[in-house]
């Protein structure tokens, strides 16, 4: 693993879990997450709330909605309130294949990403969103792919260019899934920055492609989104946490969850 990790060059999960207060990560990716900080003060808040918005979403699909299968590409670094850890409180037998492609993250999850004993199976696959169809391969020796499953793209797809074509790597990962499955997705957006600053995400150390509200509804086309539809993390079925709730304009992040119909 230690041939493979270069600590000289920033990763987004490594970044990541600095704005989280986390200690898994190397003076390239501090040094990345205080220039973002720079453009985006409000970075860490929106970075909290990402994972809140997990944990509501996986909440509703484990609960209200009886998913017993998770596909969680661009899991990050572990922290608390992972995507298993959700689903089995709920439902024990739940069961969760995590994507990521860092070498520090396959440690960490190899080791941390476990199920507590009688609980369902968990797995974690080293591939990039990028790979769909390796993906897809790969969690099918854990998931049962004739049932539902609940699909988590979490501030996973702003990474990816428009040359690298991110709604046809969602179409291809939707349309392998099965009626009644679900996608789970949130985006950073660029509607609160000025175009000075989009820029300097898309050449920044860690490219960031931040796209408008119409572009990342885009990744829902032909599916069911559920109420209140394409929100704010901050605000999305959030009536249950803490007050007053950050403002859209601090996470600049969207996010939804669609049932495959």
């Amino acid at each position: 693993m230690a041939s493979r990790l270069d600590t000289s060059v920033p990763h987004p999960a490594r970044r990541y879990n600095y704005w989280l207060g986390g200690k898994d990560n190397f003076a390239a990716d501090r040094e990345s997450g205080d220039a973002v900080v720079k453009l985006f003060p409000s970075i860490r808040t929106a970075a909290v709330e990402n994972r809140y918005f997990l944990r509501r979403a996986v909440t509703l699909l484990a609960g209200e909605l009886g998913i017993r299968q998770f596909l969680d590409i661009g899991t990050g670094l572990p922290t608390a309130d992972n995507t298993h850890e959700v689903a089995q409180r709920l439902a024990p037998e739940s069961r969760v294949v995590y994507v990521d492609n860092d070498p520090l993250v396959m440690v960490h999850a190899r080791a941390l990403l476990t199920a507590a004993p009688g609980a369902g199976p968990t797995d974690y696959i080293e591939a990039d969103v990028r790979s769909p169809e390796h993906i897809l391969q790969e969690a099918a020796k854990l998931l049962d792919f004739s049932r539902p499953i609940g699909l988590m793209l979490i501030a996973v797809l702003h990474f990816i260019a428009d040359d690298e074509d991110p709604y046809g790597i969602v179409r291809r990962l939707v349309d392998a899934l099965p009626s009644g499955s679900y996608l789970v997705l949130s985006h950073s957006t660029g509607e609160f920055l000025a175009p000075e600053a989009v820029h300097a995400f898309r050449t920044g150390a860690i490219p960031v492609y931040l796209r408008r509200h119409d572009e990342i509804a885009r990744f829902f086309d032909g599916l069911d989104v559920l109420e209140p539809g394409i929100a704010s993390i901050s605000s999305w079925r959030a009536e249950h946490e803490r007050q007053p709730r950050p403002d859209e304009s601090e996470t600049a992040t969207d996010c939804a969850v669609a049932r495959i119909p």
